[in-house]
């Protein structure tokens, strides 16, 4: 969801996580893989502009605005605010 809403290629997040494109689709498509993983993709989609947030039981992606700071929300998502 976060590299998607990013509009980042697999190859892009793959160079920025120095984590192999195919290690990256198999995690996407649901496979196991360690934490050290998990947390070099989720600092390289951080540093990209994705900010992952837990509200109780939701669990979603909000995206930073360039470099505004600004965020947005992913029910917020329209065509409208595509940059």
């Amino acid at each position: 969801m976060a590299r998607a809403g990013l509009s980042m290629g697999l190859d892009a997040l793959a160079n920025a996580a120095d984590v192999p494109s195919n290690d990256i689709a198999r995690f996407e498509a649901g496979g196991e893989f360690d934490e050290v993983t998990v947390e070099t993709l989720r600092k390289a989609l951080e540093r990209a502009g994705a900010e992952f947030v837990v509200d109780g039981a939701n669990i979603g992606v909000w995206l930073r605005r360039g470099d505004r700071g600004a965020v947005i929300a992913g029910d917020e998502l329209t065509a409208a605010n595509d940059e």
